[in-house]
């Protein structure tokens, strides 16, 4: 083997999701897939333990809570399908795997829609607790109308009105993570029997256009306070709010050049922020077909192929742009879809798809493969270095079958990596923002939640010293 350029290591993480059927629509029906099982709870268990001993930094579970709109008129489809539905609560299932891991991060998906802040920070907070300071949130506005109906509303709200809503969601949450709670608040003293000084525990009176909130923050200050913080969105809002708030952000890129294009945006974004450069790691969504040979990793390619359901990648594309893609034929040119209210997000599809005047069928084609790599494991390293020059920190590796899909990244890929020094051999101590950053479980004091640090000392005037003596 030869020598390699010194390149700093790929973060690790795994795209998965409490269902039978997430990205690669139909994969779920191969022989050797065991998604379908994805109710019960040692599949999980023996998938974490699995990604655990191969130093994977996180479990990265994406999460809807509504339905992907309607598909051939309804949303029969999408039920017959298992297009996400069902779909079991991952916040409940990485409970239970905070207990069987000890290293690995647990990252969740959770909407501004489904769950109030002050609710949510708690949950989070004991989460953080039981895991020693594992746990990561994806932050989501919920782009499906009917997640929104589920909660209350009318429809769908408006793209950047739900960026304004998870601006002040995550504003309530930092205040109840970062400034209910002083540090040294915690006495635990049972000669005293005083448990904590009402002095340092603080009421954060929130009171937003959405949310009126009193506090304190029920739970302990966990390890990492406040989790780490994850974000999707990669629309010019999204960015934004990625880059003042967000420590990692997930791309569906379709090849590097798209790569290199965000990160530009977001180192950008990230400095006017006043966040240092690489404070948002970039997180790419691939998936990975490797054999021992190149013929090898074709043939394997070709059986998943038998299995993939072009329609259900529709149905998946279209509910996310709001366009029931259902019943046309693949042939059926992009450009003559009607749609009303949803044309640009629809532009935007064709233009992602090289070659000039695509179909509804090379839509689906492109989304299963653009991001799919398929070759032996120095021809699939080789194609990942690519993308990690274009700026890309980690892999959020997307599956076709669980557990195979990463067996073999790890008995295939990962020592390839290795040897390229590109992936970790042993965890670093500490939570996972000391793991990934290096630095120290808290967030850094640029990042816009630090602000509220002894921010509400001055609704504590009735926990004065005095009380404290009376306390005693």
């Amino acid at each position: 083997m030869g020598t390699f350029d010194v390149r700093p290591r790929l973060l690790l993480s795994a795209f998965l999701m409490n269902t039978s059927s997430h990205i690669l629509g139909g994969q779920w029906r191969h022989p050797k897939a065991q998604q379908h099982r994805f109710n019960e709870l040692q599949l999980w268990v023996d998938l974490a333990k699995q990604l655990e001993d191969a130093k994977f930094d996180n479990l990265f579970f994406a999460d809807v809570v509504g339905l992907y709109g309607n598909h051939e008129g309804g949303w029969a489809s999408m039920v017959r399908k298992g297009m996400q539905v069902p779909s079991h609560d991952p916040l409940v299932l990485l409970s239970a795997l905070a207990a069987t891991t000890s290293d690995i991060g647990l990252a969740m998906t959770s909407s501004v829609v489904q769950a109030a802040p002050f609710q949510f920070a708690r949950q989070l907070s004991t989460l953080d607790h039981l895991s020693n300071g594992r746990v990561a949130w994806n932050i989501v506005t919920s782009v499906l109308e009917n997640s929104h109906r589920n909660f209350g509303a009318a429809g769908l709200t408006a793209h950047d009105d739900r960026y304004d809503w998870a601006e002040e969601y995550v504003e309530a949450t930092y205040k109840l993570w970062e400034g209910s709670w002083e540090d040294g608040a915690v006495l635990a003293n049972k000669e005293t029997g005083v448990f904590a000084d009402p002095a340092k525990v603080n009421k954060i009176h929130h009171q937003g256009k959405r949310y009126s909130i009193e506090g304190p923050h029920l739970a302990l200050p966990s390890p990492q306070r406040t989790p780490f913080l994850f974000q999707a969105g990669s629309s010019a809002r999204g960015r934004q709010f990625a880059a003042e708030h967000a420590e990692a952000t997930f791309l569906f890129a379709p090849h590097p050049e798209y790569v290199a294009k965000q990160v530009g945006k977001i180192r950008e974004l990230e400095a006017a922020a006043g966040r240092a450069k690489g404070d948002v790691k970039v997180f790419a969504g691939l998936s990975f077909v490797v054999g021992s040979t190149e013929a090898e990793a074709k043939a394997k390619e070709a059986d998943y192929d038998e299995y993939l359901d072009l329609d259900a990648i529709i149905a998946h594309i279209g509910g996310g742009i709001g366009i029931d893609l259902g019943g046309l034929d693949l042939d059926t040119p992009l450009g003559d879809v009607q749609t009303e209210g949803a044309r640009g997000v629809l532009e935007a599809a064709i233009a992602s798809v090289p070659g000039g005047k695509p179909t509804i069928g090379d839509l689906a084609r492109y989304r299963a493969k653009a991001q799919q790599i398929v070759g032996t494991p120095e021809q699939i390293v080789d194609e990942i270095e690519r993308w990690q020059d274009a700026g890309m920190d980690g892999l959020n590796i997307m599956n076709q079958v669980l557990p195979g899909s990463y067996t073999d990244f790890i008995d295939g890929i990962l020592p390839e990596l290795r040897a390229r020094g590109l992936a970790q051999t042993e965890y670093a101590p500490g939570s996972l923002r000391e793991k990934v950053f290096g630095r120290g479980a808290r967030l850094e004091e640029t990042h816009p939640a630090a602000r509220f640090r002894g921010a509400f000392t001055e609704y504590s005037a009735a926990n004065t010293e005095e009380a404290l003596e009376r306390a005693l």
